[in-house]
């Protein structure tokens, strides 16, 4: 069974992470369909945008541990949705941890129902959130982002939101949704691409600049002692050595 299911409807595709059995962790599999998909909507031209949810409560619990992707690999997909030459919208309705808040980020549009919520868990297990940042800097609060990278704590909708994570939060997020994707209906295929390059390219220096770097920070982290204790900790439910 493929873990990423398409669908389409009048000009937007929809991309559901079908891997609810696992949180949609991002393994190495889920990584390369992912990109496919996104690769099949760039040469389509019946495909005005593209929308990514999820299937199950967790949107995506972040990488798998167990069979992660190479973290240039992940990189290459968070980049490829920055320079789709469509929109890209995040629809979410569950939790979003980690990995999977690099994601969102790397959309152009961020929409979460209220009951939704988000965390930067890495700090936890002894890693950090560094290939993520690639995205997530430049649009994200930098008091927010001090905030929730430092601590790893839970926040809601509202607050991502506020922080710059999220473009809209609604009880009903698919109503909160209908004018975005009634706008992308309206546009032409060359405005959208024209438009959409001009907002990020500020985040587009961000990966210019720093990919390498952080790939190589990331890889390190991944290796640490601390990182194996806190990986080991976390599949086997259980405090990490360094908790107080």
């Amino acid at each position: 069974m493929p873990l990423v299911a398409t669908a389409y409807e009048r000009g937007i595709t929809t991309l559901t992470l079908d891997s609810p059995d696992n949180r949609n962790a991002l393994s190495a599999r889920l990584v390369g369909e992912l990109a496919q998909a996104l690769s099949d909507c760039a040469e389509d031209e019946s495909v005005r945008a593209v929308v990514l949810t999820h299937a199950g409560s967790t949107f995506s619990a972040g990488a798998d541990l167990k069979a992660p992707p190479n973290p240039y690999t992940f990189v290459a997909l968070l980049r490829q949705i920055v320079t789709l030459p469509k929109p890209v919208v995040a629809r979410i309705t569950g939790h979003v941890r980690a990995g999977g808040l690099g994601l969102v980020g790397a959309c152009d549009i961020a929409a979460a129902a209220s009951a939704a919520d988000f965390a930067f868990t890495e700090v936890r297990i002894g890693v950090a959130p560094a290939v993520i940042s690639l995205p997530l800097l430049p649009r994200m609060d930098p008091r927010a982002a001090e905030r929730y990278y430092l601590t790893g704590e839970r926040f809601d909708a509202a607050e991502a939101a506020r922080a710059g994570l999220l473009t809209l939060a609604a009880d009903d997020v698919d109503a909160g949704l209908a004018p975005v994707l009634a706008g992308f209906r309206s546009a032409s295929p060359q405005g959208l691409a024209a438009a959409k390059g001009l907002v990020t390219a500020r985040v587009l220096e961000a990966f210019d600049r720093d990919a390498e770097d952080l790939v190589q920070r990331s890889a390190s982290l991944f290796a640490s002692a601390e990182a194996r204790e806190g990986m080991t900790a976390f599949l086997e439910r259980r405090d990490a050595a360094w908790v107080l």
